[in-house]
């Protein structure tokens, strides 16, 4: 049997010892979650299990409110940050899915005998040309 590092969102320590890791009380981690700044994973029991990720996230909560920063504050910071990543995220499927229509276009020049135009201008389409591309609309 081999053990490592638990996944970053594996929930695997206990409120004790997520408390001596971040340096925040235990009632701090309790009055956080009712805030609904953090969301620590349950045990059948209902015993609170806190992941690499949580503890990261309360360090981070932890810093804010040390700089003078309000719950409110904190929550928002949060808030924002998730729409960074979520953006980020979206941008990189984006930019993914240019590749592939630009290499779908090369490959379709190259077959009819055309030459690709440079980065970034697409080519003028005649109505028989036309490319259509699909994408489902997430949700």
């Amino acid at each position: 049997m081999s053990f490592g590092i638990p996944p970053p969102d594996a929930a695997v320590y206990v409120i004790s010892v997520a408390a001596e890791l971040t340096g925040l009380h235990p009632q701090t981690l309790r009055a956080y979650e009712r805030m609904g700044l953090i969301r620590p994973g349950r045990t059948g029991g209902g015993g609170r299990r806190y992941s690499h990720r949580d503890l990261e996230l309360l360090r981070e909560i932890a810093d804010l409110t040390s700089a003078g920063i309000g719950i409110e504050g904190v929550r928002r910071i949060l808030e924002l940050d998730n729409q960074v990543v979520a953006l980020r995220h979206r941008n990189d499927e984006l930019m993914a899915e240019l590749e592939a229509t630009r290499a779908a276009l090369r490959q379709s020049l190259t077959a009819a005998g055309a030459t690709m135009p440079p980065p970034n201008k697409l080519p003028v389409l005649r109505p028989s040309q036309a490319l259509m591309t699909f994408r489902r609309h997430p949700g």
